[in-house]
This record gives structure tokens, C-alpha cells and sequence, in this order.
């Protein structure tokens, strides 16, 4: 039987929070299940440094070593992911990695571009990433449903697309994303 407590940390986007969005409600569904749930406050989200949100992330999964960890990740969150997961010890292994809305290829902000200017080591990425699932809005205009399908195509894992999603953020009108949580329940319950 697995004894380690189950803890979810939550990577907001480009210029976000934590308290946007669905991540609230996310973080209350979980702990009337008595799981853990954190959303993290990354820095300068408006002028974002990939080494520095690889960093942060990095530093909350390190301190929590002694519990299983799944990252859930919204838009710039996703690359962010991926590039920490990247930088892990081949001995390390999260349980689980949500993706939603996140771009692997492209991206349109420049203040972006560093995140994602190299290719990703998916092989690096799916032998540490747990399980797998990825989110996305079928009609997301600020990334696009092409991401999602290579992201599941390199990594794997559940594809749930969301009809009329939009970027499933709050501007989209999303303050619940009951797909998350049902695929979160489901891995740690």
C-alpha cells in the first residue's frame, strides 16, 4: 500500500495567478478529498524567465520530496512543465502531469519565445512526467488544439478536448475545470 501523501502544485500562465481562473476551485475540490493542492505564485509573470520558473517549480517539488507530486500546468505553466522536467534527475519521477491549454511549438509573444525556442526532449519528459493527461479547448485561439494533439502524440497519456473551451481560462469564462479534477481524483484515488 502506498503510504506517501499526494500533493498537486499548479503552474499558472503568462501574466497569471494563482487565484485566477479555475485554480481556486481546483484547490477546494481537492481538499474536501483531503488532497493538497497548491497553486503557485511564479515570478514576474508579466516578464516571464524560463529558468526562473523552472526554478521555482523545481524548488516546491524538491521540498516535497517525500510525497507523490503531480504538476498541473495553464498555458505558459505547460513549457514551463516540460522544461523542468527536462532538468530533473533521471532518478526523480513525478506520479502525475496535467497540461492544459499549453503550447509546445509555437507562439506568437515574444516574451515567450525562450520557453519554447529549442525542441523539447520528449523522450527526457515522458520517462519522468508519471502519468499523462492533456486539456485543451477545441476553438483556443491564443494556443491552438495542434499543440495538444503533438503534446499527446510525444508524451502520450489522456487527450480530453473540451468543446467550446476557448484557452480555458477565466476570460473564457472557466472557473471550474471539471476535467482536471475528474483526472486527478482518478490517478490519486
Amino acid at each position: 500500500m502506498n503510504t506517501k501523501p499526494s500533493k498537486v502544485f499548479i503552474i499558472h500562465g503568462f501574466d497569471g495567478s494563482p487565484n485566477g481562473g479555475w485554480r481556486p476551485w481546483l484547490m477546494g475540490e481537492l481538499e474536501k478529498s483531503d488532497i493538497y493542492a497548491c497553486a503557485l505564485s511564479m515570478p514576474t509573470p508579466a516578464e516571464p524567465l524560463c529558468d526562473e520558473w523552472v526554478e521555482e517549480i523545481g524548488r516546491h517539488v524538491q521540498r516535497n520530496s517525500d510525497a507523490n507530486i503531480y504538476l498541473v500546468g495553464h498555458s505558459l505553466g505547460v513549457p514551463a512543465i516540460l522544461r523542468y522536467l527536462e532538468s530533473m534527475p533521471d532518478s526523480t519521477k513525478l506520479a502525475g502531469t496535467v497540461l492544459v491549454s499549453g503550447p509546445c511549438t509555437q507562439t506568437k509573444n515574444e516574451k515567450l519565445k525562450h520557453f519554447l525556442e529549442k525542441p523539447f526532449d520528449f523522450s527526457s519528459i515522458r520517462s519522468k512526467a508519471g502519468k499523462v493527461a492533456i486539456i485543451h479547448g477545441d476553438n483556443d485561439e491564443v494556443v491552438l488544439v495542434t499543440e495538444a494533439h503533438i503534446l499527446c502524440e510525444k508524451l502520450g497519456g489522456e487527450l480530453h478536448i473540451v468543446k467550446n473551451g476557448g484557452h480555458l481560462n477565466g476570460s473564457s469564462g472557466w472557473f471550474a475545470l471539471p476535467d482536471c479534477l475528474a483526472v486527478l481524483k482518478n490517478w490519486i484515488d
